[in-house]
């Protein structure tokens, strides 16, 4: 009883100290507190009994994430918010419980995997992360090899495997301006500038991946 209460008191801390040094303004931004009497209409459905287990764990694998990722903290917090974000689109359970395991599987692959060799990029537009969310990571493999990979979000309520939409490349640190989508066969050119980067295609039906990413170091 007293380890579970230290647990708590733990908890606590950490996403109090958490919210102070992000300066994230939002009562949501990462706690999920089903103890408030004035819940949000987006609270209300996510503290529900068939959800416990979901929160409990999303909350733990949060904890885990923030104290042992070497991700950047601020990519935490947004990637934190965009999923709040996801989940006011939600109309079944189904939906909420799918996105609970999105999360939670997201931020164990910031745990589990080495961050420091990845840069993450999110969509930007008009100064503020876009309402259709896109997120980049260049993976630096080895000396002569790196990775893009990419994920632009849809609509949580769709089908699973229509949720999302991928993209994939390997290229060289010499070619890393010009890239190749193999998911969909697109061209795509990178123009970097500091912690900017811009992306643009000539090709149609690329469209999706096009627009002004932040860096987050």
């Amino acid at each position: 009883m007293q380890l579970k209460i230290e647990m708590n008191h733990l908890k606590t801390l950490v996403f109090t100290c958490l919210l102070g040094t992000l300066s994230v303004h939002t009562s949501q931004a990462q706690h999920i507190d089903c103890t408030s009497n004035s819940k949000s209409s987006l609270l209300k459905k996510i503290c529900v009994d068939p959800l416990a287990e979901n929160r409990k764990n999303l909350e733990t694998q949060y904890l885990t994430a923030y104290l042992i990722s070497d991700a950047p903290l601020r990519l935490l917090a947004d990637t934190h918010l965009l999923w709040f974000s996801r989940l006011e689109q939600c109309k079944s359970l189904l939906c909420y419980q799918q996105l609970f395991e999105q999360r939670i599987d997201d931020l164990n692959v910031y745990t589990s995997l080495n961050q420091s060799l990845t840069q993450h990029y999110l969509k930007y537009e008009k100064g503020k992360i876009s309402k259709m969310p896109v997120h980049l990571k260049i993976h630096q493999l080895s000396k002569d090899r790196i990775k893009v990979e990419g994920i632009s979000y849809r609509n949580a309520n769709n089908k699973l495997e229509t949720q999302f939409i991928p993209f994939l490349s390997y290229t060289t640190p010499d070619k890393k301006t010009e890239i190749v989508d193999n998911e969909h066969d697109c061209t795509y050119s990178f123009k970097y500038q500091r912690s900017i980067l811009k992306v643009s295609s000539k090709q149609k039906g690329c469209e999706r991946f096009v627009g002004i990413y932040r860096l987050y170091d």
